[in-house]
């Protein structure tokens, strides 16, 4: 059986309510405290990127970044940052926190990609697929003769 025909016979529907909900993300990038002037220097050169919004965020030697999950991530655009010579906060919360949003963003752009899956709905499938196709398991005796008295 076809994957599509298997959505078509549960029911399932690939319309969602908001379309693209939770693909812009906002993140903060903290640096670390030395050289001097790199949060300045990474501003201008994150701002040359398209799609990224790059404004200072309120604690001190960081930038809050916006962009769509869709066209960028926070491992490559950090990753781009390092390679350029910035050097990045290197604290274990920081470093934690890096690694749950990698994580999460990597996911998210694996599932937009991958098609959906049937799950709760998967024995309906085979039970619509199963009355809709002649099988020999009925029983031709009349009603009456198929009960005990």
């Amino acid at each position: 059986m076809r994957r599509e025909t298997a959505y078509k016979l549960a029911g399932r529907h690939h319309d969602h309510p908001i379309a693209g909900a939770g693909l812009h993300k906002r993140r903060e990038i903290r640096f670390a405290a030395a050289p001097d002037g790199q949060v300045r220097q990474a501003l201008r050169a994150l701002q040359m990127l398209r799609g990224v919004r790059v404004v200072y965020a309120e604690r001190p030697g960081s930038l809050l970044v916006s962009y769509s999950v869709l066209d960028h991530s926070l491992e490559v655009l950090e990753g781009a940052l390092r390679e350029a010579g910035f050097r990045l906060d290197d604290t274990m919360y920081v470093k934690l926190v890096r690694a749950v949003v990698y994580f999460c963003e990597e996911t998210q752009r694996h599932n937009l990609v991958s098609p959906e899956r049937l799950i709760k709905k998967s024995n309906e499938v085979y039970v619509t697929v199963y009355d809709q196709h002649p099988h020999g398991d009925h029983d031709d005796t009349p009603a009456e003769f198929r009960e005990y008295k």
